[in-house]
C-alpha cells in the first residue's frame, strides 16, 4: 500500500468559510490569515482534495472572492459560492449548489479546523453505508460549569457526553432536504441538529484531537516548532530461504532478513525516526509483532502510516538520511531505486532522500554477515 485509495467516487464536500472570525484578532477573517504557512482554509481543502474529494464547494463571505480565490490557488475541483447570514444558510447554498454534480455523499466541513486526518473521513464514509448521517465525536473529560461561575446543581455524566467535530457526513440528498426544511428559529449549532430535525439517525466515529478548532488569536500564536528532529535504529538477523527487501526494493540475495513483517531494517528505521520526531513512540507501538495481521506486511505500509500522522501534526517530510550497515549485499547497484522508492512512498522529491552504506570492517554481527542494520534521521517541517 503506497498511499490511501481515494475516497468512494460521488463523494462530494462543503467548506463552511462563510464566518466573521473576530474573535481570532486577525486582520482577515481567521480562515483566509496564514497558519503555519498557509491560509488556515486551504489546510482543509487540500486534504480533501488529496482523499480525491471532489467537487469541494467553499462557502465564502460576501465580498471574499479575491481573497478566497488566492488562499486556494491551483487547487482542482474547488468553488466558490457566497454563504449566507447563518451557518446554516452557508451550508445550504453551498448544497444547492452541489445539485448539478448529484454526488451521493457530502462531508461538510469547518474551515477553521485546518488539520484534517485522513483516518476520521475514512471512518465517516464507512458510517455510511449504513446510515444516512455519521459525526465525528471524542469524549469529555473534564468537569462542566456554567458560564457564570455557578455549579449545576446535577453534575453532568461525562461518560454521557461526547465533544462534536466536522467534517460531518451525509447522504447528499437526506441532508439536501433537511436543509431545505429547517425552520429553527435560531442558526443551527451544525449540520447534526438539521438532520435530527428532519428525523434522520446519526452514527457516531471516533474523532480526532488534532481536529481542534481555530477560535481566540492565541491559536495563532502558539506556533508549532518550525522544524523537528527524529532519530532511528534496526537491526534484523539474516536467514535461508527469506526474501531481501530494503527501502522497499527487493534484491536478490542468497539470504533474507527475517521478522514478522517483511523485515525491511532500512524502512524500519525511518519509521521510528519519523516517529520520534513528532514524539509518537516507536513501530512496535504501532504495528506490534504479536499483531497477526502484520505477519509478512510490507513495510511501505508502516511508513506511510508514519508520514501520515506527522502530516496530521503539522509537520512534513524536509528530508530524510538512511545509512544501511551490512557487508553484502552491494547497495551501490541499488541505491537509486531506493531513493525512488522512498521518495514515491513519502510523497517527496527525490532530493529530500538520501541513502548510504557503509560497512563495519567485518566487525561485530553485520560484520560476519549475520544480520543488516540500518540508522535513520528525519527533519520534519511545520506546515
Amino acid at each position: 500500500m503506497e498511499a490511501p485509495k481515494p475516497l468512494p467516487s460521488g463523494t462530494a464536500a462543503v467548506v463552511v468559510a462563510a464566518g466573521a472570525g473576530l474573535r481570532a484578532g486577525q486582520p482577515v477573517p481567521k480562515q483566509f490569515a496564514p497558519w503555519r504557512g498557509k491560509p488556515v482554509v486551504r489546510h482543509s481543502v487540500e486534504a480533501l482534495v488529496a482523499a480525491g474529494v471532489s467537487p469541494v464547494v467553499v462557502a465564502i463571505p460576501q465580498g471574499a472572492a479575491e481573497i478566497a480565490g488566492a488562499a486556494l490557488a491551483g487547487l482542482t475541483g474547488v468553488r466558490l459560492v457566497t454563504g449566507g447570514a447563518t451557518r446554516q444558510l452557508s451550508v445550504k447554498a453551498a448544497l444547492e449548489a452541489l445539485q448539478g454534480d448529484s454526488p451521493r455523499l457530502v462531508l461538510i466541513h469547518d474551515a477553521a479546523r485546518p488539520v484534517l486526518p485522513r483516518g476520521v473521513l475514512d471512518r465517516l464514509v464507512a458510517a455510511l453505508t449504513s446510515q444516512p448521517g455519521a459525526i465525528p465525536v471524542l469524549p469529555v473529560v473534564d468537569s462542566l460549569t456554567r458560564a457564570d461561575g455557578t455549579l449545576m446543581g446535577e453534575p453532568a455524566r461525562r461518560e454521557e457526553l461526547r465533544r462534536v467535530q466536522t467534517p460531518q457526513g451525509f447522504r447528499y440528498a437526506e441532508i439536501l432536504a433537511a436543509h431545505r426544511a429547517w425552520n429553527g428559529a435560531a442558526d443551527a449549532g451544525d449540520d447534526a441538529q438539521v438532520a435530527r430535525a428532519a428525523g434522520l439517525p446519526i452514527a457516531l466515529v471516533e474523532g480526532d484531537e488534532v481536529l481542534h478548532k481555530l477560535t481566540f488569536a492565541s491559536d495563532f500564536t502558539a506556533a508549532p516548532l518550525p522544524v523537528r528532529v527524529g532519530t532511528g535504529y534496526d537491526v534484523h538477523r539474516l536467514a535461508a530461504g527469506e526474501e531481501l527487501w530494503l527501502c522497499g526494493v527487493r534484491i536478490e540475495h542468497d539470504k533474507g532478513l527475517a521478522g514478522h513483517s517483511d523485515a525491511d531494517v532500512a524502512i524500519h528505521a525511518l519509521v521510528d525516526a519519523i516517529l520520534g520526531a513528532i514524539g509518537a513512540g516507536d513501530i512496535g507501538s504501532h504495528f506490534p509483532p504479536s499483531d497477526a495481521r502484520w505477519k509478512g506486511a510490507s513495510s511501505d505500509r508502516f511508513l506511510v502510516h508514519a508520514v501520515e500522522l506527522a502530516r496530521d501534526a503539522g509537520y512534513g517530510i524536509g528530508n530524510v538520511d538512511l545509512t544501511i550497515v551490512c557487508e553484502a549485499p552491494k547497495i551501490g547497484p541499488h541505491r537509486a531505486a531506493m531513493r525512488q522508492r522512498l521518495a514515491d512512498i513519502m510523497a517527496v522529491p527525490l532530493a529530500a532522500v538520501s541513502v548510504k552504506a557503509t560497512t563495519t570492517e567485518r566487525l561485530g554481527a553485520t560484520g560476519r554477515g549475520e544480520g543488516i542494520a540500518a540508522q535513520a534521521a528525519a527533519t520534519l517541517i511545520a506546515l
